[in-house]
């Protein structure tokens, strides 16, 4: 049996208990059987204890990315380098390239290239403090081919130790062959692709723009995933003011991603629907955007805002929750305290498991990370490095450099 852990003189100890930026000043973290025994100073251990000496290091949650597309065939970086050179996203989707590049390479993967590929990802993850990842299909397009990326997500989940959430998104881009008739697409995803996947994923996604799956379609998907018992997020608002927001929030979604172009009467129906917004920003400068999503009127509107990274081979080939809490201070005016909640216990709240993870309390699941820093606003001061010590999954030391 795996001992008791102690992990002693944290010189700040991030709870965010209570979805507050709570710090302990020289705190002690216990751990048993993966779950948070105790949390404070003047904590008692007992001889059984393991101890862990943070040495004055930050101590905090897991970080929770609650968007991203970690399974998928070969890269695209012959793209990246077009994109260098001058051409845009839209300019290389129209010409082949794009998400449906992707497509083709996943669906010429066979299942276990695709765990074997996303393991090695798993670790990127893992050495920059992320513990729990929303894992979306997407790249297949074809029944047989969403289900073997779920089987995918669904082993790499068993096999851990990084944690992942399955959310089928059939809905990510019109098939080829249904280019001409999309309306066909969306009935192969109501009648046989939904009923399908409903034991292997939680949540069904949608990019609802207008010229891949418009308002109308999405509303029709998402319904229909409803039905089938999926919790429901939204590609909304990305490229265009498309009314995917007000969408979301008829519908019922847990979220509302990317949201770029989104307008003061948009934020109203997300809190009005209480639809949390999931802003990614390292996808805005991946693609040389300028337009980041208004991440201030959406707090000042009492909106719990998730950061993620929305981890993919097209438009934001990074893991690193560290860089996204950068750009999220930068370029969206957020303090580091803002982006750490949207990180951790918001991120959490998105995916349904605040009562589990994104936060460092006793009963909860002992996901945490030690920092080499003294203060945790330098996570997002300090840009381009990999400030993780040591990261924790139930208790157990998953990495360390």
């Amino acid at each position: 049996m795996t001992r008791p852990l102690a992990v002693i003189h944290c010189g700040q100890l991030v709870t965010v208990a209570g979805g507050q930026l709570s710090i302990i000043a020289d705190g002690t973290l216990l751990v048993r059987d993966g779950v948070i025994e105790a949390v404070g100073r003047d904590v008692a251990i007992g001889p059984e204890y393991e101890i862990f000496d943070a040495a004055g290091r930050v101590v905090m949650p897991g970080f929770v990315d609650a968007h991203t597309h970690p399974v998928f065939g070969g890269n695209r970086v012959d793209e990246f380098e077009m994109r260098a050179r001058g051409a845009a996203y839209e300019e290389i989707a129209a010409a082949g390239g794009g998400i449906r590049s992707t497509v083709r390479k996943t669906r010429a993967a066979s299942e276990d290239e695709l765990v074997a590929a996303a393991q090695r990802r798993a670790q990127w993850f893992l050495r920059t403090g992320t513990t729990t990842i929303e894992a979306k299909s997407g790249y297949g397009l074809t029944l047989e081919d969403e289900c073997k990326m779920l089987r995918a997500i669904k082993r790499l989940n068993e096999a851990g130790p990084l944690q992942y959430v399955p959310t089928f998104l059939g809905a990510h881009e019109i098939p080829d062959d249904f280019r001409a008739s999309p309306d066909s697409y969306v009935d192969l995803i109501v009648n046989e692709m939904l009923p399908a996947v409903k034991g292997l994923a939680e949540f069904c996604d949608v990019f609802c723009e207008p010229k891949i799956f418009n308002v109308e379609r999405a509303e029709r998907i998402l319904r229909a995933a409803r039905e089938q018992g999926l919790g429901l997020r939204v590609h909304a608002e990305q490229l265009s003011r498309s009314g995917a927001a007000e969408m979301a929030a008829r519908a019922g979604a847990k979220t509302a991603d990317h949201l770029e172009q989104i307008d003061d009467a948009g934020i109203d129906a997300l809190a009005a629907g209480h639809v949390q917004p999931v802003l990614l920003p390292a996808s805005v400068y991946t693609l040389g955007s300028k337009r980041f999503a208004p991440a201030r009127k959406m707090i000042e509107a009492g909106l719990p805002v998730v950061l993620a990274t929305d981890f993919n081979p097209g438009s934001s080939p990074t893991p690193s929750m560290p860089f996204v809490l950068s750009l999220a201070a930068t370029q969206m005016h957020m303090t580091p305290a803002e982006a750490i909640l949207a990180a951790t216990i918001h991120a959490a709240q998105s995916l349904n498991r605040a009562g589990r993870i994104g936060s460092l309390e006793t009963g909860k699941q002992a996901d945490f990370v030690v920092h080499d820093c003294e203060d945790y606003r330098e996570l997002a001061y300090w840009t381009g490095i990999e400030p993780v010590f040591a990261t924790f999954v139930r208790g157990e030391r998953v990495y360390q450099r």
